[in-house]
């Protein structure tokens, strides 16, 4: 029976398998494919997840996109800019979400399917897009929007045009390069281990006298420079303020947790790929000089893939321990993209279609498992207890705006108190408030004009101590927020919310 299914689903895969081949058909059909593979995967993370409510790095953004700014005192604001476009198109739902966050992963192996047609026949170009399927980095992971998997796209994108920049020299792709970097950038600082890994690249490959004496480079620099300058000026004005946030978070670690946090880093790395090079070791079956060829390519070409793959993946390694800061292997999901490229590119790698077809038939499959499954998981997380910040936001943002307009009739335009809790409110408030956590605050008479809402767990002390000095102004009370769902009775929580109405 199981065998009987495996062969149903590798013929089912024949006809799109035959559709991405076709040189009249295959640009059509790629699209198609990506677009119904974000369907599917937006679909599950709106069901599987629906009991969980959105993240809390999701409402962060939402929030950060209420007061649009050059920059964030956590990070760089392109995330931000993006919610806010999306947002003013889509309704606040988390399907729309789901949908925004894994539009990121499918325009990345759009941009690899671009990239290996200078590299790859067909056969391996269809095989190099279907294997970016098998990283949970490109579906389970890229469903939480947020500043890491907005990187996606654009690491890929800033990769694309510098190999074509560093091969033709052109100016097109010079410019490309640098304003997809600024936008690497602009996405997260981390992006500085793609640039510095990319300038490598460049430096050791074998024709960078032609390279750095063309104008290309300088037009990189300069396209990337005006692109960044607005942030490199808000940085100036904030007294770099991201840079602080970051030091204090993840820096002055003991060097024995630093050193871990760099082995797990890597190792994390390479387990998030097991399954597609376990996938090409099957499929390619390669000798030992074959893989040793494909690790470190002898011609230029393949060579600068593989430099400009290893560089801003292993680099961070090294700057983490440079650093003294810790790392996650999670921050390497933007550096993979190229990986099904590098695997492939080897001419003594041969890919059948037969081959294609199998690889074709695993990567529809997991999708469509994974929408099947998707209710028990729904009902698994309820049972478990999701957690109350996100879960029960909805309800506890209409429990605030009962009472904030019990008070005043005016628009709630600030909240604050813990931060994933306030970011909860501020998404789904029907005035579209803004935050008073982790932002640029207010002027002190803005704020008193306007009034504030603080949200906290009860028993928490930051709301108490918030709002302490606005004596008999501030009105606290504690309510208890219960969400079921599916028939599933929810976990109750109590939260405290401060009301402080507008002085006239």
């Amino acid at each position: 029976m199981r065998f009987a299914f495996f062969q149903s689903a590798e013929r089912a895969a024949g006809p799109l398998r035959d559709a991405l081949i076709d040189p009249a058909r295959r640009e059509r059909a790629v699209i198609v494919s990506l677009a119904c593979y974000v369907l599917l995967w937006t679909i599950y993370g709106t069901i599987s997840r629906s009991a969980q409510g959105l993240n809390p790095d999701m409402t962060e953004l939402i929030a950060w996109s209420r007061d649009l700014s050059y920059g964030y005192l956590k990070h760089p604001p392109f995330a931000a800019w993006l919610t806010w476009i999306w947002f003013s198109v889509f309704p606040i739902t988390e399907w729309a979400f789901y949908l925004l966050a894994m539009l990121m992963p499918a325009i990345a192996m759009w941009i690899v399917w671009r990239v290996s047609s200078d590299y790859l026949d067909a056969e391996k170009r269809i095989v190099a897009v279907a294997l970016l399927t098998f990283i949970p980095f490109f579906n389970f992971h890229a469903l939480k929007f947020n500043v890491n998997t907005v990187l996606l796209p654009l690491w890929a994108a800033t990769t694309w045009f510098f190999l074509c920049s560093v091969r033709t020299r052109g100016a097109v792709w010079a410019a490309l390069a640098g304003i997809a970097a600024a936008g690497a950038m602009l996405g997260k600082y981390w992006s500085i281990f793609l640039l510095l890994g990319l300038a490598l690249a460049a430096v050791i490959d074998r024709r960078h006298f032609e390279y750095f004496r063309s104008p290309a480079p300088f037009v990189t620099v300069l396209a990337g420079s005006i692109v960044l300058m607005p942030h490199i000026i808000w940085l100036i004005e904030h007294r770099f303020a991201p840079f602080s946030y970051a030091t204090t978070v993840h820096t002055q670690q003991p060097f024995a947790a630093v050193l871990q946090s760099s082995l797990s880093y890597l190792l994390g790395s390479i387990a998030y790929v097991t399954v597609p090079i376990i996938l090409f070791l099957v499929r390619a079956r390669p000798s030992w000089r074959t893989v040793m060829n494909v690790i470190w390519p002898p011609d230029d070409d393949r060579r600068l893939v593989a430099s400009s793959f290893w560089g801003p993946l292993i680099l961070p390694a090294g700057g983490a321990i440079i650093a003294g800061a810790e790392i996650t292997s999670l921050w390497s999901m933007p550096a993979l993209s190229l990986l099904p490229v590098l695997l492939l590119s080897s001419p003594s790698v041969t890919i059948r279609a037969i081959d294609t077809r199998r690889t074709l038939a695993a990567a529809v499959a997991v999708p469509l498992v994974m929408l099947i499954v998707s209710p028990a998981i729904m009902v698994m997380a309820q049972r478990r207890g999701p957690l109350p910040a996100a879960a029960q936001a909805r309800l506890l943002t209409a429990e605030v705006e009962r009472l904030w307009h019990q008070a005043t009739p005016q628009k709630l335009r600030f909240v604050g108190g813990e931060e994933d809790i306030a970011d909860g409110v501020i998404t789904y408030a029907v005035d579209r408030p803004r935050a008073l956590i982790g932002m640029v605050q207010p002027d002190a008479v803005e704020l008193a004009k306007s009034g504030l809402v603080l949200v906290c767990f009860a028993g928490g002390a930051s709301c108490q101590r918030e709002a302490a000095p606005r004596g008999a102004a501030a009105t606290l009370v504690e309510t208890e927020i219960v969400r079921n769902f599916a028939g599933i009775a929810g976990k109750p929580q109590r939260y405290t919310i401060v009301i402080v109405p507008p002085r006239p």
